[in-house]
């Protein structure tokens, strides 16, 4: 697939992070690439904590978006659908190892380290300038009618 997730199975979607439909937000772009979701994205300088590094808010913004994302393609693979469920973060766990560099791309990736049949436990990693600046655990869970976030996308 060539759109990314977002853009291919949500282009409504307003979320700040990875919503193709919010143009003030992030505008995170997930693509599939084997056993891995990838994105690039470059930062502008009102994303910075202080000249020339990254706030650190973003950098969760952005894994905890394309971890979301990563259980979201995976459920529906597993589930043999053609659409994913709208899943929602349980719980995210940021570790910020080094200051990350806002002068250019940071990279994330991610993938699955459990999945149960409406959850999945993710890992990512954000890098810049091929350093590893954070990493993420998270857990995603395919949300049910009545829930708020049912059918977002």
């Amino acid at each position: 697939m060539d759109m990314s997730l977002q853009h291919h199975y949500a282009p409504h979607n307003a979320c700040f992070g990875c919503g193709p439909a919010n143009a003030q937000g992030l505008q995170l772009q997930s693509f599939v690439k084997g056993e891995l979701v990838v994105a690039s994205w470059l930062p502008k300088e009102y994303h910075e904590a202080f000249p020339g590094m990254l706030n650190g808010g973003i950098i969760g913004t952005l894994l905890d978006c394309h971890s979301n994302w990563t259980a979201a393609y995976q459920l529906m693979v597993q589930m043999g659908e053609t659409k994913p469920p709208c899943t929602v973060t349980a719980f995210f766990n940021v570790t910020l190892k080094r200051p990350t560099p806002s002068r250019g791309p940071v990279s994330l990736s991610a993938t699955v380290t459990e999945i149960k049949a409406d959850r999945a436990l993710i890992e990512a990693k954000l890098f810049s300038q091929e350093e590893l600046c954070a990493t993420c655990e998270g857990l995603f869970v395919a949300v049910k009618p009545g829930h708020p976030a049912y059918h977002r996308w």
